[in-house]
Parts: structure tokens; C-alpha cells; sequence
């Protein structure tokens, strides 16, 4: 089979699955039926069950990967619909966005570091709330490693998804600059694109919390490896 009709393949397998999650997901409202979550294991079933390498399915997904940039960067449109608004709340999103980002940093570096696991992992694990481009950096300047980097970073995302309606529900997060920060700085680009579903001020603030948490990490994960390891 040549590599296009592979490819071909895949991404018509892809946006298959999507579409049956998006409808399933609209009828059964849960955290566990979201796209992202739901679609990635049937994905990773399919492969497993048919016995396909990843590097064949990549043959095609490949592409959709390449549409990630693309569609980081068309989140700027509702950033500038909001932004009159944005100015306004600048501040509270600027100091959520920074603690989130120590506590993020921190708690992993200090769990696991508890756990006992290597430093390459815990390096690779400190950037992990920040978008993928981005913890690859960080990772591989701090001595961790770049693909694991981006795997965390992953589970980060879509962790915070699943558990973000618990998390508010808990401790009561209501108000659309507390959702969005908490979405932009601890689920980079997968919590941002759940924001958006809820309205486009949320998405804005989490589009905006997103950008400033990749800028703050980058400073602060040095320094805080220094002094918690």
C-alpha cells in the first residue's frame, strides 16, 4: 500500500472517530465521552487490536499534526474580538497565570521527586503545563527529554480537561477569568479549545493565560529546579 493511500487512510480513520465522539459527546454530556479522551483510546484500540505500528498511522497523521500550529494561531481572532476587555483584566489574569505557573512547576518537581523517579524525568516533567513546542525547549535545556516532555504534556492536557469540571465544581469556580486562567496555564492548548465551548471571553482569557504561561515557565523551571531538587 503506497504511503497515500495510507495516509489517505488515516486521516479519514481520524476525523471518522472524531465526528462519532463530537455526536456521542453532545448526547452524553461527561467528562469521559469528550473527543480528545474518547477518540484517542479507540485510536490506540484500533491500532493495538489490528496490529498497525504507530509510524504507519503517523504516515497520515502526520498531517493533522502539522495543522496544530495553524490552529494555535487562529485562537488569536477571539483575542482580538475580546480585546477591549482583555485590557481591562489584564492584571488578575496576569497574577492567576503566574501562580498557577509556580504551582504547576512546583508540585511536579516535588512530587515527584517524592516518588523517588530519575532527574531526567522529573525534568522532563517540569514544563508539562505549557504548550508542546515550548516544553520541548524547556525540557531539553533543563537535561530532560524532548518526546517524553511532549507526552506529559499530553496527559496534562487532556487530565485537565476531564478533571476541570470536578476541580470547579469543588471548589466552586464560577467566575470566567478564574475558568479561563485555570484552563490556559494548567491544560495549554487542549484546555483552551474546551473554554472556547463554553463561551469566547473564557476561551480569550484561557487563549491569553496559555501564552503568558509558556513565557513564565520558561523563566521560573530553571530556578525552581535549582531550589526544590
Amino acid at each position: 500500500m503506497s504511503n497515500l493511500l495510507i495516509g489517505i487512510t488515516a486521516i479519514v480513520g481520524t476525523l471518522a472517530v472524531y465526528l462519532f465522539t463530537w455526536k456521542l459527546h453532545k448526547k452524553i454530556v461527561s467528562p469521559l465521552t469528550l473527543p480528545i479522551f474518547l477518540g484517542s483510546i479507540i485510536i490506540i484500540m484500533i491500532l493495538a487490536v489490528f496490529d498497525i505500528p504507530y509510524d504507519t498511522y503517523m504516515v497520515g497523521g502526520e498531517w493533522i499534526n502539522q495543522l496544530l500550529g495553524p490552529a494555535v494561531v487562529a485562537l488569536a481572532y477571539p483575542l482580538y474580538m475580546q480585546r477591549n476587555l482583555l485590557k481591562q483584566l489584564i492584571v488578575p489574569i496576569l497574577c492567576g497565570t503566574i501562580t498557577g505557573s509556580t504551582i504547576g512547576v512546583a508540585s511536579g518537581i516535588l512530587l515527584a521527586g517524592w516518588s523517588g523517579v530519575d532527574d531526567y524525568i522529573i525534568y522532563s516533567l517540569v514544563p508539562k503545563s505549557v504548550t508542546t513546542p515550548v516544553s520541548m525547549i524547556i525540557a531539553d535545556s533543563l537535561g530532560g527529554v524532548m518526546s517524553l516532555a511532549a507526552v506529559f504534556v499530553v496527559i496534562a492536557g487532556i487530565g485537565g480537561v476531564i478533571m476541570s469540571p470536578l476541580v470547579f465544581k469543588l471548589f466552586k469556580v464560577d467566575h470566567v477569568i478564574g475558568r479561563g486562567v485555570g484552563m490556559g496555564s494548567g491544560s495549554h492548548a487542549m484546555g483552551t479549545a474546551h473554554s472556547m465551548e463554553h463561551s469566547q471571553l473564557e476561551g480569550s482569557i484561557s487563549s491569553v493565560a496559555m501564552v503568558l504561561s509558556a513565557i513564565v515557565v520558561s523563566f521560573i523551571a530553571p530556578i525552581l529546579v535549582s531550589l526544590l531538587m
